[in-house]
């Protein structure tokens, strides 16, 4: 072989294992993978920690929804104001001691038309041989209620000697009242506050009274608010719903389709059948006049949160664990619950429907 070839046999070999080095990948380094090296360079940018268990975020507190308040004391302040010529909150009368009925009317009223005073008679009035010391009247029909709830519930005790119940005393039984007044009342009260409700009330009565005095101003009567438009009502703050409302109870009245009669001599049933048919009245504020206005002593409202709460906490149950368990529901007793334990307590159940909203003033402690 000539030297020519040769030298070019070996420059053709040499070039073969140029290519082959350079497609033949290099070794890999002893104990890392592909993947191995992926997660190390990963790492070398974050530090890894374990996976948590992911939980539930819990719910802000800002939007949690309060359990609504009950607006009983005010509206029973506005429901049982006393009638006077004036519109003076604190004007009463000298208590006079009148026969009393747990299952009826108790309350003086006074028809707002003709201001004639339809009440029980006074005990002076009953002929002596009728007379006997169990007869109830309005000077003991409170002990006689009092001392039947501590009978059946010797937990309430402590709570009846803490209050004073003053709606269903002598001075309170003895307030002489409007039913048209107590009903108007009642409904501009509804979804506003205390202060609110004086305020468009004081509003209300100024529309039909010329004298500045506000102490000479006078309620309105049923045809004077008939006389008036629904638009002429609207400026003491009324809104459209509740000046027709308003408007609509006067007629009422004025047609002699609800009276003061029928408010004082019904039975409770068919009071408050009558005055549901009215725009503006429902189930739980006919209950409230039928107790603050009527005083009525055996009225009961399953529908009442105050009631529903101060029952749960008279029954010994958490109260505010309840609250926050209820998802919005605020129902502390159901229905029926409620029902069959406030049985026990006729004739006198507006008595103890009052105490419960005073249940939870009272450190639970005092029931054990």
């Amino acid at each position: 072989m000539s030297a020519r070839r040769s030298s070019r046999l070996r420059d053709s070999i040499a070039k073969n294992d140029e290519i082959k080095s350079a497609t033949v990948p290099a070794p890999k380094a002893s104990g890392f993978s592909k993947k191995r090296k992926s997660k190390v360079e990963d790492d070398t940018l974050a530090p890894s920690t374990p996976k948590k268990k992911r939980t539930a975020t819990p719910q802000p507190l800002e939007k949690i929804v309060p359990p609504p308040e009950t607006p009983t004391p005010a509206v029973a302040k506005l429901l049982s104001m006393p009638y006077s010529s004036g519109d003076i909150d604190d004007m009463t009368h000298p208590p006079i001691n009148r026969l009393a009925v747990p299952n009826g009317t108790n309350a003086p009223l006074v028809t707002p038309e003709t201001h004639r005073l339809i009440s029980n008679k006074s005990i002076d009035q009953v002929s002596p041989s009728k007379k006997s010391k169990s007869m109830i009247t309005t000077k003991n029909i409170l002990d006689e209620a009092l001392a039947h709830l501590i009978k059946v519930e010797p937990k309430l005790k402590s709570i009846i000697e803490r209050h004073p119940c003053r709606v269903f005393s002598p001075e309170g039984l003895s307030e002489e009242i409007d039913p048209f007044r107590s009903l108007v009342s009642g409904i501009i009260s509804q979804q506003v506050s205390g202060a609110a409700a004086k305020s468009i009330k004081a509003k209300f009565v100024a529309l039909f009274n010329d004298d500045g005095d506000a102490s000479k101003r006078t309620f309105p009567t049923p045809s004077q608010v008939c006389s008036s438009t629904i638009e002429m009502l609207r400026p003491a703050g009324l809104s459209q719903r509740k000046a027709e409302y308003v408007h609509g109870l006067a007629e009422k009245f004025h047609k002699g389709e609800l009276t003061t009669e029928m408010l004082f001599s019904a039975s409770y049933e068919e009071v408050l059948e009558e005055l549901i048919k009215v725009r503006g009245l429902g189930k739980w504020s006919v209950e409230m006049f039928a107790c603050f206005g009527l005083k009525r002593m055996d009225v009961f409202s399953t529908g009442d949160l105050g009631v529903q709460r101060g029952m749960a906490a008279l029954a010994g149950k958490d109260v505010a664990k309840l609250k926050n368990n209820k998802g919005g529901k605020w129902k502390y007793m159901s229905e029926k619950d409620m029902e069959e334990t406030s049985e026990k307590f006729k004739p006198y159940r507006s008595v103890f429907m009052w105490y419960c909203w005073r249940v939870e003033e009272v450190n639970i402690s005092t029931f054990e």
